[in-house]
């Protein structure tokens, strides 16, 4: 069965795509965080907190494969991070797998991060220079991993409902 599986960057808009991705399909959207949060019986931060991020990595990957390995059709909207770990970028290339890059610059990022940092640890104390150096850095070390990602598609200027229909026609 196929999976779709949305990634990108923090703030790149990959839940609120999926829901809206998953509303139009009827193929149900699993966050891949929020499946982490539930098999750990904790939040990411504490998960982070109390076991480190080489136990979360090795969480995630494991989460990530039972979600590919269940015979559902789903969406899965990844995190940010999680290509460029334990060789999940590898995943993305699977025959049972449509992989989508929600490509974002800078520029949409930081104005979309800016507002609601404080929900993000990595940023919530940054200010406005040291926060765009930050995604700039980020970016250019993960585009690596976000590029082997079957299909790429810009998120720029563009509304949710224009984005999803972007995928649409990827998927069609």
């Amino acid at each position: 069965m196929k999976k779709i599986i949305l990634l990108g960057y923090m703030g790149c808009g990959k839940s609120t795509i999926a829901q809206n991705l998953s509303k139009t399909t009827k193929i149900p959207f699993l966050d891949l965080d929020k499946c982490i949060e539930k098999r750990a019986e904790l939040s990411i931060s504490e998960i982070f907190e109390q076991h480190g991020e080489v136990y979360f990595r090795k969480l995630e990957h494991e989460v990530f494969v039972e979600l590919l390995q269940s015979s559902e059709n789903s969406i899965i909207g990844l995190g940010g991070g999680t290509p460029c770990y334990a060789n999940n970028h590898e995943l993305l290339k699977r025959d049972d797998v449509v992989s989508i890059y929600l490509k974002a610059s800078i520029d949409t990022l930081y104005n979309r991060l800016v507002h609601n940092k404080s929900k993000r640890p990595l940023i919530a104390n940054m200010d406005e220079e040291e926060m765009r150096a930050f995604i700039a850095k980020h970016l250019f070390d993960r585009s690596f991993y976000y590029n082997h990602a079957q299909y790429k598609v810009s998120v720029d200027d563009k509304t949710v409902e224009e984005t999803v229909q972007d995928i649409l026609e990827v998927l069609a």
